[in-house]
């Protein structure tokens, strides 16, 4: 038998974006509440994002053209959401109103880029999810980095439409990594 090296990266780095919603589902939530959604993007739903990061950048050199492209170059994107407007609880006042009831009573209001109010206990438990999925990326080696824009694109092409922000992550396998010279 004879495995040809490129075609098993690939597949390798789907196996690994897998291990990544594992890892994003299973970080820890504040109250064990879990708002998070997660998905792989791989060929025509992938470059989706990058043509609707295309869309959004001012002019062909600014950042939303760069992440684009690096988009277009990942083997696949991974998208970690948070689901709300929700609240914890715990009426900190961190999300701008006096208290969780007057945050959810505001409800889901459309921003520039992403939808708020939204709860920094959530918010927190989105960025403890995005940590341990790129953790997981990182222990097996496949290139990856954090990309607000790539979150914009999907969320702008409602591929997780209960989500009020996005986060990508693309994932690539290849001789040098093509989000090093950013």
């Amino acid at each position: 038998m004879r495995i040809q090296g490129l075609e098993e990266e690939e597949k390798s780095v789907i196996d690994v974006a897998r291990l990544m919603l594992l890892a994003a589902r299973t970080a820890p939530k504040g109250k064990g509440a879990d708002d998070i959604e997660t998905m792989i993007l791989t060929g025509k739903e992938k470059d989706a994002v990058a043509k609707e990061m295309h869309k959004i950048a001012k002019n062909p050199d600014d950042h939303w053209t760069r992440d684009a492209k690096n988009v277009e170059l990942c083997n696949a994107l991974v998208l970690i959401g948070l689901k709300g407007p929700k609240a914890l609880g715990t009426q900190c006042g961190a999300c701008g109103y006096e208290n969780c009831g007057q945050m959810l009573k505001a409800g889901r209001k459309e921003g520039t880029f992403f939808a708020g109010p939204t709860c920094i206990i959530k918010a927190l438990d989105l960025g403890i999810a995005i940590g341990s999925a790129v953790k997981t990326a990182q222990i097996h080696n496949v290139d990856n980095r954090i990309f607000f824009r790539a979150g914009v694109g999907a969320y702008q092409l409602k591929l997780m439409p209960d989500c009020t922000i996005v986060i990508g992550i693309p994932l690539a396998a290849s001789g040098k990594s093509p989000f090093f010279d950013r």
